[in-house]
Formats: structure tokens, sequence, C-alpha cells
């Protein structure tokens, strides 16, 4: 019981409980990357190593796990500018970052089919996401300007809107490339000089 509510405290998910539903995310995304929307959810419960009744418990319905697997996605995305933080220069954090998003980037434009058929649209989904994206950004673009490696007037949206950018432009064979070389750039613009 917790000390004022007089309810229960919601429990811990089980150790095995968390591991089957990262897995069944994994497999959910390859099948939606591969297939589109369409997979087969009881294909994704058994290459998870799960039975229909665990993949249901997790998400009920298709969408709910097209949207589980969006916005784990986004959230590995999130936590990997507080690692990378923690364990490198700010100017390579932010480059290693930003190379990460590139390739988030990349990987939602080939799941967009499956994230279309979300009942919403995906710009419900993206509109979640916007500030988690907008805020590892933006702690780390903060933390290179204090190390100055970065100009102050660095304004860590326009960063964002660039990378983004890259991809509407067009998605050709070379588009992934393309954008790791315009990170390259930004980052070289944006030095302080």
């Amino acid at each position: 019981m917790t000390k004022n509510s007089g309810q229960p405290a919601p429990r811990k998910p089980r150790t095995d409980a968390l591991r089957n539903r990262e897995r069944i995310l994994e497999v959910a995304k390859e099948a939606f990357t591969r297939l589109g929307p369409s997979a087969s959810l009881d294909d994704i419960a058994r290459q998870s190593g799960v039975g229909a009744g665990t993949l249901y418990r997790h998400f009920p319905t298709r969408d709910a796990l097209i949207e589980g697997v969006y916005r784990s996605e986004v959230e590995k995305v999130a936590a990997a500018a507080r690692r990378f933080a923690e364990t490198m220069p700010p100017l390579e954090a932010l480059r290693s970052w930003m190379l990460l998003f590139v390739d988030h980037i990349a990987a939602k434009q080939i799941i967009a089919p499956a994230l279309n058929s979300v009942v919403g649209g995906p710009s419900r989904l993206y509109e979640g996401s916007r500030s988690l994206i907008f805020e590892a950004m933006n702690s780390l673009v903060k933390r290179a300007i204090t190390s100055r490696d970065l100009r102050k007037d660095l304004d860590s949206g326009d960063l964002l809107r660039a990378l983004i950018g890259v991809f509407y432009v067009g998605l050709g064979p070379d588009s992934r490339q393309s954008a790791r070389r315009v990170v390259d750039i930004l980052i070289a613009g944006s030095r302080r000089t």
C-alpha cells in the first residue's frame, strides 16, 4: 500500500514479461519493415518465441503493436543522447547522435507503410515523439556550446530541421550516405570560429 492513497502501488513488470515485450517489438519491427502493415501477428508471436496470448496481452491490436514499435525506436534514439553525453566529448556525442538520428529517419521511411495504417495516421505518433527527439538534440547542442565547440548562437531546432529535410528532398539509392555527409557539413558549419 502507498502511504496516502490507500491503493496498492502498481506492480513492477516481471523481468521475463519485459524481455518478451522487447523481443516482440524487435521481431515486429523487422516484420513491418519487410511486409508492411499486413505482417501476420501470429507469425510475429511465433518468431518472438511467445504465444499469441502473450503478444495480445502486451499489444491488444495491430495498431498498438505498430505504435509500440515506433515509440520504442524513438525512446532508444532519445536514450542514446544521454548515453553519448556520458561517454563522449561534446562534439563527438552530438555527431554520433545526429548519425543515429539519420539512421532513425531512414528506418522510419522504410516502416512508413505500417505507420500510415494506424488509425489517426502517423502524425499522431510523430507529435508524441517530437519533444523526446528535440530534448535529446537540444541537450547535446547546449553541451557542445558550453564546451565552446559550437557557436553560441546555434539553434538546435535548426539542426534538427536540416536533418529531417534531407529525407524530404528525395530518397535515392545513396540518400543515407548523403545524409551522413550533411551531418558533417552541419557540424563543420556550426563550429565556433
